[in-house]
């Protein structure tokens, strides 16, 4: 995927701009990498709790901890708020939950030492502050109120303005994690087919990486709660973009897609070399390319206002100049490494690419839909077509096995990138969810006691 670094600051005044921009993203097959990223929650060994920003054992000294291991501190208004090291990025979900955006690498076999190292050395930091992480799509025991707020710009902006366009859109910024694998395209073409195969199976990722069955200690009746969310946040910036399977698809489409969708802000430098955002919140991009905003009047927007604009779209796969792969609840250390697995042995294999269409070209928009609507109740026991998407799944992990096996790409041991796709197929051939193991525990051996899954599955 590209650098976000190579974001221009010249300003646009016309969409032929922003469509070239996505159009750039493009890369020969030799140059195609995959960057995984993973949030999970902090809490706090003593009481469970999530630890504040500040304070001795807050999540800032955490970020500090961590530059022992070679990681360069970036601030916002004198706090530090992320870390960059090599390509990577370690940066705050608006609860604190604590996010690796990993670098572009070219093998899951990296991928999963890159997720090691990085979970070794929050750990390192972690034990000495009295805190652990666990991974799980969504907040197991406690209340929206209860989670703390990071000192970021635009989280003040977003947590302002979700409550007026959804009833759940907090719950997604302060009690859901995620695991995504964002993976390049060749062109225009390549980048339609990959989109739409994507889009169609999003749901059976969900469905095998669901883990997210508690609410506030208890059973909430979903298996991925955190997919749940996403259905009532924002409807204008979410959803299964049934656009994208439409004649004539492509850039400009998702471009015209991305302009219709509201702004939340304008990240400015207002004059005194300090940059600041700007709330921009429910305007239109259109008007600012034409400076017709109040906030900012007679301002024109930049690439890099395009880009930040592109990430405040949160349909279940988003294009940059990249794809990514949003459908899939956190969970543990191994399933960090599978959800790569899965779609690279999908979308990087031709052969696999062509079986994953075959699959999935038929599927009318009620049936998305459906498949989308249920799998966060039902996961892989939602009925569809005579079976269930258990049987959907099974297909789709075979079809990934083969292509991640053709891609031949071996570790020092010799094997081939498939072995990360062990946890899914076991899942499925069992037909038993993350989500569905931890409720069994739950109501057994737990008896009722929530705070166990912090104690049994932390990393």
């Amino acid at each position: 995927m590209s650098s976000p670094s190579n974001v221009a600051d010249s300003p646009i005044t016309d969409r032929h701009a922003l469509v070239d921009y996505l159009a750039r993203g493009g890369r020969a097959r030799a140059d195609w990498r995959i960057g995984t990223e993973h949030e999970k929650f902090g809490f706090r060994l003593d009481d469970l709790r999530p630890p504040p920003f500040d304070g001795e054992r807050g999540i800032e000294a955490l970020l500090k901890g961590l530059t022992r291991f070679g990681w360069d501190a970036m601030e916002e208004n004198g706090r530090v708020i992320a870390l960059l090291r090599d390509g990577a990025s370690v940066s705050l979900e608006p609860a604190g939950q604590l996010e690796l955006s990993g670098a572009q690498l070219e093998t899951i076999h990296q991928t999963c030492c890159e997720v090691d190292s990085h979970l070794r050395e929050v750990r390192t930091v972690a034990d000495e502050l009295q805190l652990g992480f666990l991974g799980m799509g969504f907040q197991p025991k406690w209340k929206r109120s209860d989670m703390p707020w990071m000192p970021k710009g635009r989280y003040k902006i977003m947590r302002d303005y979700m409550p007026k366009v959804g009833s759940l859109g907090l719950d997604m910024m302060t009690r859901t994690c995620t695991v995504q694998v964002n993976l390049d395209v060749a062109d225009e073409a390549d980048m339609v087919k990959k989109f739409r195969v994507s889009l169609a199976l999003q749901p059976v990722a969900t469905a095998l990486f669901a883990d997210s069955p508690f609410t506030e200690g208890q059973p909430n009746g979903y298996q991925s709660y955190r997919s749940h969310i996403w259905t009532d946040t924002d409807a204008g910036r979410t959803g299964m973009l049934d656009f994208v399977f439409e004649d004539g698809f492509g850039y400009e489409r998702y471009v015209d897609y991305l302009l219709d969708v509201p702004m939340y802000f304008s990240y400015r430098d207002p004059g005194d070399g300090h940059k600041q955002y700007v709330d921009l919140a429910g305007q239109s991009f259109r008007r600012f390319m034409d400076g017709k905003l109040a906030a900012l009047p007679g301002q024109l927007p930049t690439l890099r206002d395009w880009s930040d604009h592109m990430t405040t779209a949160f349909p279940e796969v988003r294009l940059k100049q990249y794809l990514e792969m949003r459908g899939a609840d956190g969970g543990r250390w191994n399933r960090l490494c599978a959800l790569p697995a899965f779609w690279v042995g999908l979308l990087y294999d031709d052969t696999a690419l062509d079986a994953a269409w075959d699959l999935v070209k038929d599927f009318s928009m009620a049936e998305r839909h459906a498949l989308r609507d249920g799998v966060p109740k039902h996961a892989l026991t939602l009925p569809f077509r005579g079976a269930t998407v258990r049987e959907l799944a099974i297909e789709a992990l075979k079809i990934s096995a083969h292509g991640l096996q053709r891609r031949a790409r071996l570790n020092k041991a010799g094997t081939d990138e498939s072995i990360f796709l062990v946890p899914m197929i076991e899942a499925a051939e069992a037909n038993l969810t993350p989500a569905q193991r931890k409720l069994a525990l739950f109501h057994g051996e737990w008896n009722g006691d929530i705070d166990r899954v912090f104690r049994e599955y932390a990393y």
